[in-house]
């Protein structure tokens, strides 16, 4: 089977899209990186050096330091996908990235986003 392309696209190349959309919304950039951070146990400077790495969605989530417990948490539909369904491990965690950057931009309270 086929991998999916987002899988070694650069996460360099999709950030700014993520910030920009938040920023429409009047939320910001330091929000997009802490919902990162939650998720996957990067620290603000290791997610920088991802990103400086031009890293790909594989790589980024394959070697995060502790994807969070509490992702299973995170359910809803994102880009017509219900992300609990998801089966495929990777583009879940992909699916889990967007949601979360969705209900920032759609105006949600960190507390609930990061699942508190």
């Amino acid at each position: 089977m086929p991998q999916h392309r987002i899988y070694t696209t650069s996460v360099a190349s999709v950030y700014p899209h993520y910030v920009t959309k938040v920023e429409k919304k009047n939320r910001t950039k330091d929000e997009v990186d802490q919902i990162i951070c939650w998720l996957t146990g990067y620290s603000p400077e290791q997610l920088q050096g991802q990103l400086d790495d031009d890293v790909d969605f594989q790589t980024f989530f394959g070697d995060a330091p502790a994807m969070n417990s509490n992702r299973s948490r995170i359910t809803g539909v994102v880009c017509g996908v219900r992300v609990e369904e998801v089966e495929e491990p990777l583009m879940r965690e992909i699916r889990y990235l967007d949601k979360l950057i969705d209900e920032l931009a759609k105006g949600k309270a960190m507390e609930k986003i990061l699942r508190s």
